[in-house]
């Protein structure tokens, strides 16, 4: 588009993190702009599970880090041979989805970041009903191949949309809220499959 940037026509499908099952199409506009803001992006889903699964699935997982008798603390996960201890797996689970927020915003025509590793994580006890986790994540740039640590403080209730707030200190950046509009699903973590720029 002259003098506002390049915009890109893309079509994908995505599938459960956990299970590699195909979750659903994807259809999304692009808009890389001039300056250094984030890309403009309108993406339309269809899932193939229908909302009510899809809400099911988030409040097991909800209910399942309430039911925890004490905080969920952790470190390195997954660990150097990939594995995830199962009473991490829910703040894993967060961490991806959160982790998204950032790599979407940081993330320009010409370099992207995929989530490495969650280096430390640590739940915070609520008073009211969502839940909140403060991680260390390792986002990979890419093509760069540069290691970047970010803190990320995630808070979650399902229906509503993540609320990410998050410092990555290697860039020198101010804390950004990197929050949805829209009710995300922490369950239903997707990766988007066959999509190029």
């Amino acid at each position: 588009i002259p003098g506002s940037g390049h915009k890109y026509y893309l079509q994908f499908t995505t599938e459960d993190y956990r299970s590699g099952e195909n979750a659903g199409s994807c259809l999304a506009t692009v808009l890389y702009p001039k300056t250094s803001s984030p890309p403009v992006v309108n993406i339309k889903c269809t899932p193939t599970k229908d909302q009510k699964q899809i809400q099911e699935e988030d409040n097991r997982l909800y209910q399942k880090i309430r039911r925890q008798t004490k905080p969920i603390i952790g470190n390195n996960i997954p660990d150097s041979y990939g594995n995830i201890e199962p009473a991490l797996e829910p703040a894993w689970a967060l961490a991806v989805a959160g982790s998204s927020y950032i790599m979407w915003e940081k993330s320009t025509e010409t370099v992207g970041y995929f989530m490495a590793q969650a280096k430390s994580v640590k739940q915070w006890i609520r008073k009211d009903d969502f839940i909140e986790f403060d991680y260390t994540i390792l986002l990979h740039k890419i093509p760069t191949q540069e290691i970047i640590s970010c803190h990320m403080r995630l808070t979650w209730l399902p229906g509503h949309p993540l609320k990410v707030k998050y410092f990555c200190a290697s860039e020198h950046q101010e804390l950004e809220d990197g929050s949805g509009m829209e009710s995300g699903s922490a369950a239903g973590i997707s990766h988007e499959r066959g999509a190029r720029r």
